[in-house]
């Protein structure tokens, strides 16, 4: 798969010797979850995978170069269950992808490395990204961040009805493929469907209120876009990556020189 992750940042690049040598305490291993499914009539499967790797990999080209921050490789299968039915999903049940996450922490817990940060691209990984943060935490003591998709950035020129509701195969993401990887961006079969509109606001919502449904892609959208892709361009999705790339390596220079505030 197409990688931006600097090859000096790459952790599986490294021998035993090299990762031997690492800082053990200081050094920050970053984790990459993400999904393979359907991505509507004109975005690959492997969207929000790339997604992650153009971000993450962007991100760790700023940092200082002496700087001892990794990426591992991505777990690129994640629980997309709200995509089953649509042809080429390849979801795994929550239990399958906590406990990927559980092992692999196991081996960079017996590998003496203190500082791990789980980098999610996938929505229906959040929840799980967030229990596995805090059980890995408890199990093994390790000091574990998360982070997901594109922290702070302001998307100034998309409409709020875009940015609340286009949730997948949108603006924002064909945007971004159409920066990184135009030749796999299918231009001419774009499709627009919502969850729900700003303009009409109802009591319960798709997610992120007090009161949710739950839902299912095919529920809503016979082609599997949530959102609106067709306001896409490459130079926006070149800047984009710019911002959310600064905001990721600022909160990634956080966690590598976190000191909590108690000794636990």
């Amino acid at each position: 798969m197409k990688t931006w992750i600097p090859d000096a940042r790459n952790f599986a690049y490294l021998t035993w010797k090299q990762v031997d040598a690492l800082p053990r305490d200081k050094t920050l291993l970053i984790l990459p979850t993400a999904a393979i499914e359907q991505h509507g009539h004109h975005l690959p499967l492997a969207t929000d995978t790339l997604c992650n790797n153009l971000l993450l990999g962007t991100a760790l080209s700023l940092l200082p170069a002496e700087l001892p921050v990794y990426a591992l490789p991505p777990i690129c299968y994640g629980k997309s269950n709200e995509h089953i039915g649509f042809p080429g999903t390849l979801s795994v049940s929550s239990s399958t992808f906590m406990a990927v996450i559980r092992d692999l922490g196991a081996s960079i817990h017996a590998s003496g490395f203190q500082k791990l940060a789980l980098y999610n691209t996938h929505g229906g990984n959040t929840s799980l990204v967030d229990v596995m943060a805090r059980d890995l935490r408890a199990e093994f003591g390790l000091r574990t961040f998360s982070l997901f998709g594109s922290p702070g950035a302001s998307f100034q020129e998309v409409s709020t009805q875009e940015r609340t509701y286009g949730f997948h195969a949108g603006e924002i993401e064909t945007a971004f493929l159409l920066h990184g990887t135009p030749e796999l961006v299918h231009v001419e079969e774009y499709s627009a469907n919502y969850i729900a509109r700003v303009d009409k606001p109802e009591l319960l919502k798709p997610e992120g209120s007090s009161a949710n449904f739950a839902w299912l892609t095919r529920d809503i959208a016979p082609s599997g876009v949530l959102g609106d892709p067709t306001a896409a361009t490459a130079e926006h999705g070149r800047a984009w990556v710019s911002e959310a790339a600064r905001k990721i390596a600022e909160l990634l220079l956080a966690m590598y020189d976190f000191v909590p505030r108690h000794s636990a």
